[in-house]
């Protein structure tokens, strides 16, 4: 699926909160034409994400599934807690902590963890340099004040 080494963007929810930043991050990445898997930690939380991408906006929802269902396999975004890339995602986006596991086959890693939390945030840091110290490429992407998302490092 990619032929280099998987770039890590870590993006510090400040002003938007996770239910809004992912699905829009979601439909960018399905408007480059790639998949995405989003792992979370609980069935709980693949619940609540199955049923907020599909009433998240009035005008749009987002094609998508649940691991585990016949289509799985076919899904432009399948939400997991499992290690696995049934879709063969491109974009593999980690929620409320999720471990990244092998990252071999994906193109990019986003890391997701709101700002406000300082667990969250630590965790973070402690992510930033695993990765770095693997040797990936590893960027970080903060909310201005306009709410666009902007490369910081």
């Amino acid at each position: 699926m990619t032929g280099g080494a998987c770039e890590v963007w870590f993006y510090h929810l400040e002003r938007t909160a996770l239910d809004q930043a992912l699905p829009e991050l979601l439909e960018k990445t399905l408007a480059r034409g790639w998949r995405a898997l989003v792992r979370t930690v609980g069935a709980e939380r693949v619940e609540h994400l199955d049923s907020h991408l599909w009433t998240w906006r009035e005008d749009a929802f987002l094609p998508h599934g649940v691991a585990g269902e016949d289509e799985a396999p076919r899904q432009p975004v399948l939400l997991t807690t499992a290690m696995d890339n049934p879709n063969g995602a491109h974009a593999l986006f980690l929620v409320d902590g999720a471990e990244a596991g092998p990252l071999e086959g994906f193109a990019r890693c986003v890391v997701m963890f709101d700002g406000r939390d300082e667990q969250a945030l630590a965790d973070a840091r402690q992510r930033w340099k695993v990765f770095k110290s693997e040797g990936l490429p590893v960027s970080y992407w903060r909310q201005s004040e306009q709410g666009r998302w902007e490369k910081q490092a």
